[in-house]
């Protein structure tokens, strides 16, 4: 079968012909339509010092997809062969305190799909049987190959309630405008969105946020006053990993205002712990989705009328992984979508 493979320590991915994976008795084997880009696979494209530590050569990539189950092993009852599936990039011990608890998104020996494991990005991939989200209603292969960031989102947007509440989302890439489309679908009253990209606040301007401001060139504060408030944001939402974000956040929440943070920082941030203190903040760090309650929920949402796949900009057949990955890392896109069949 044809995969995108790290062939070796160093930058670039090929695009080779690799054997159909093997599967145990509780895997599936998913024959691949449709694979979503992330920044992680941009990482490993890259070879950046994340990726050495973390990536050993030959990989295949990828972690985000959708597809046809065509194979299940002895052991498997849950899923069957026809199924369309997503797939959970995480794969847990299940033998872990947090695991026997029914806590796996904080599994202490979680492997991930694409990075530690071979992934995605092919046509062909195996995954355990619990890894394998099916779709029981009708769902776009491109919008069912982004439910793991859109788990990310929904993870971070529904950490604390919404419903009335004005809400702060710092960075707009892919996952903070999925998260606003779902603070609003969950009844938020302002969303503002920040980033310094102008393509991609417009994108989520279209896609249904209050304001959508450029930092570099207007602030929070001034989009607080067009909107009539007076005492801060309810919720913030840190999509960005970037520290001004970050502190700009923390300097327009109201008193008793709760944070939750999935940008992962690149160094340490300095921050006014005295703000978080005497306005009595909350930051809570989110890592994933739960499993499976965010999975339930995303469904449950698309049920409900929301449409995500505006977030999609742009398609290519997986022969043109250079282009997608180019788009994706020009940063003037929303998600980039390969397709396998």
């Amino acid at each position: 079968m044809k995969a995108l493979v790290k062939t070796g320590p160093h930058r670039g991915l090929e695009l080779v012909e690799v054997p159909v994976p093997e599967i145990g008795p509780a895997d599936v084997l998913v024959k691949v339509a449709a694979t979503g880009l992330c920044g992680t696979d941009l990482h490993i494209d890259s070879w950046d010092t994340w990726a050495q530590k973390t990536v050993r050569a030959p990989l295949v990539v990828g972690h985000e997809f959708s597809g046809e189950v065509v194979a299940i092993g002895s052991s498997v009852t849950d899923v069957a062969v026809g199924d369309f599936v997503s797939g959970e990039g995480h794969i847990v011990c299940g033998r872990c305190r947090n695991c026997r608890a029914g806590r796996r998104h904080l599994c202490i020996n979680t492997i991930g799909i694409g990075v530690q494991r071979d992934g995605a990005f092919a046509e062909y991939v195996a995954i355990p049987s619990t890894n394998a989200w099916v779709h029981r209603d009708p769902v776009p292969a491109d919008v069912a190959a982004i439910f793991d960031p859109f788990g990310n989102a929904v993870h971070t947007a529904l950490s604390f309630p919404c419903l009335g509440e004005d809400v702060l989302i710092t960075g707009a890439g892919p996952i903070g405008i999925l998260a606003a489309m779902v603070v609003r679908h969950a009844g938020a009253r302002h969303v503002v969105i920040t980033d310094l990209s102008d393509e991609r606040l417009a994108l989520a301007e279209r896609l249904g946020v209050t304001r959508a401001v450029n930092v570099s060139r207007s602030s929070v504060a001034e989009a607080q006053a067009e909107l009539g408030m007076r005492e801060g944001f309810d919720v913030g939402l840190e999509m960005s990993g970037s520290p001004v974000a970050l502190r700009d956040m923390v300097g327009n929440m109201t008193h008793g205002g709760r944070i939750a943070m999935l940008g992962l920082p690149s160094a340490e941030i300095a921050l006014d712990f005295s703000t978080v203190v005497l306005n009595m903040l909350t930051i809570k760090g989110i890592y994933g989705r739960e499993m499976y309650e965010t999975w339930y929920a995303m469904s449950v949402l698309l049920q409900g009328g929301l449409d995500i796949s505006g977030v999609i900009t742009h398609r290519f057949d997986h022969t043109d992984f250079a282009e997608a990955f180019a788009t994706a890392r020009s940063g003037d896109c929303g998600k980039v979508i390969m397709t396998w069949n």
